[in-house]
């Protein structure tokens, strides 16, 4: 089975509860999660009139193909009644591949490794805390120090709140 990694965000609703309800529907959609990382509240990017996010970061082994995986989440977004009004704009919860074992993937509906993650430190910083070693072929050098060296000022907050 392939180590995946996928990030969660949410800005909308009761934040924390939208992480812990994703991480629990993962579960049941044949995600085995075997790390967790703390919880980060994080400013918005890009489109900066909107309220801050919660973001983590998941380590997981899965069956499902990357394309079964990518619908598996999609499916959560919606069950959960999360609407994209606009790119980059609020949602209730967002949840994306970054990693799908060493693959690089590059279809219409998929791009692995995620396409933005080495730019955003609110994916980062989480993945350098749970996998700081882990290194992609595609990359030219491991998570802590990619985020060393990342591009991104915005700023990103550990908060003590734990997973339901």
């Amino acid at each position: 089975m392939p180590t995946v990694y996928i990030a969660l965000g949410t800005n909308i609703g009761n934040r924390d509860e939208n992480l812990s309800e994703a991480a629990r529907r993962l579960r049941e959609s044949g995600v085995e999660i075997t790390k967790l990382s703390s919880i980060y509240e994080t400013a918005p990017v890009d489109y900066l009139d909107q309220p801050w996010f919660l973001n983590a970061v998941l380590e997981a082994q899965t069956t499902l193909s990357a394309a079964q995986l990518l619908t598996t989440l999609r499916s959560i977004e919606s069950q959960m009644g999360s609407k994209k009004p606009f790119a980059k704009g609020p949602r209730l919860i967002d949840l994306d591949i970054l990693l799908y074992g060493d693959d690089t993937i590059e279809t219409t509906d998929l791009q692995v490794p995620h396409p933005r993650m080495l730019r955003r430190n609110f994916v980062l910083v989480p993945l350098a805390e749970i996998a700081p070693d882990l290194k992609h072929p595609s990359w030219r050098a491991n998570v802590t120090e990619l985020l060393t060296h990342s591009p991104d000022s915005s700023q990103v907050r550990r908060i003590p709140i734990g997973w339901s």
